[in-house]
């Protein structure tokens, strides 16, 4: 199978698209060629049978220069390449632009979106595509007719235990981008009322604002020194994928406060290390089983974070690492990447026979 794939980003040092290198190399363990058309092209580590192709962002070329590029690298590749698959990943906007030309040549598509949003383009994009995948129900809140879900695609052999190498004192760990969406401010407030009840504990956010939540994420900082937890509560600022595991590996428990919606990649990247994450999404209560009531708290509610993570600091150890294997066998089960490439090549096969 040949297939043309579109993304953000190529680049094995982002900390947030890296994993899509990792993406592009197992897919190639089962295809015969991969072309990548993308948006952002960093250091690209990829297998002999991929081609990348940048629309130029990392050059500084403005929006408009972009669209051509893209244009340009499509146009080339469906008129030099037999492609039997294109997959449009997270972004429908991609699907929307080249529906027209892979249309034209019977390439089917598949569009990857997990988000809360609906919005005009996906729905576009959806009528457009042959199939859509998403990471869980309650990460796609549009029409259910071509919707396939797969997992999320961890990195199970990175996102992996190791030896106890614990922090001391027992670090509460946030991965991802600081906007008002991740609600940094619920868990700065469930850290005051830890300390106000005598838990020695350290809270740690690692990631970066985009520029729009830059004011924002003063407004977080300042309330830190508000609330005199300059000592307790640090901002470590975006790490890549191999220096961000290590965190996972440190913290007693990885917290993410988003509401009900798309799967956080961070939530279960943290199990994949067997740490517990004690989330704000319900979409997450099937896969943590009989550890849900003490992991799912009230979206926004701080006294009911803190009150779970005295739990957790008072779990045992034996008990912490029953819960840590469980959490990973089902992220490995359900979210991994080999259960990741063996569904999409399976969805690539359905849609290219039809």
């Amino acid at each position: 199978m040949r297939l043309l794939v579109f993304n953000l980003a190529m680049d094995s040092d982002d900390p947030i698209l890296g994993f899509a290198t990792r993406w592009i190399a197992a897919l190639a363990r089962r295809v015969e060629l991969i072309q990548v058309v993308t948006m952002r092209a960093g250091r690209v580590e990829v297998p002999d049978n991929v081609r990348v192709y940048s629309a130029g962002k990392e050059k500084g070329f403005s929006e408009p220069r972009r669209v051509v590029e893209f244009y340009r690298h499509l146009v080339r590749v469906v008129r030099t390449d037999r492609i039997d698959v294109c997959f449009s990943h997270m972004i429908p906007i991609f699907t929307v632009l080249a529906a027209p030309v892979v249309r034209a040549k019977s390439i089917p598509i598949v569009t990857w979106y997990a988000h809360r949003q609906v919005t005009t383009t996906l729905k576009l994009a959806h009528h457009m595509s042959d199939r859509m995948v998403t990471v869980a129900e309650s990460a796609y809140r549009y029409k259910r007719d071509k919707l396939s879900v797969i997992g999320h695609g961890i990195d199970t052999d990175l996102f992996s235990s190791a030896p106890t190498c614990l922090a001391e004192p027992p670090l509460i760990l946030s991965v991802g981008r600081l906007s008002p969406i991740k609600d940094p401010l619920t868990l700065i407030e469930a850290a005051r009322l830890l300390r106000q009840r005598g838990a020695e504990v350290q809270c740690v956010f690692v990631g970066e604002a985009p520029e729009r939540d830059r004011v924002y994420l003063q407004r977080v900082k300042d309330r830190v020194k508000e609330l005199d937890l300059d000592g307790l509560v640090q901002f470590i600022g975006a790490v890549p994928n191999q220096e961000v595991v290590r965190w996972y590996r440190r913290c007693f428990a990885h917290v993410n406060l988003c509401p009900t919606g798309a799967l956080d990649k961070s939530a279960l990247e943290a199990m994949s290390c067997c740490r517990p994450s004690v989330v704000a999404n319900e979409g997450f209560r099937s896969m943590l089983g009989i550890w849900a009531d003490r992991l799912v708290f009230r979206h926004g509610d701080a006294a009911d974070l803190a009150a779970k993570l005295a739990v957790l600091l008072a779990t045992n150890s034996e008990d912490r690492e029953m819960m840590g294997s469980e959490l990973r066998r089902q992220v490995v089960e359900g979210h991994g990447l080999e259960h990741l490439v063996t569904r999409l090549c399976c969805i690539f096969e359905d849609v290219r026979n039809r």
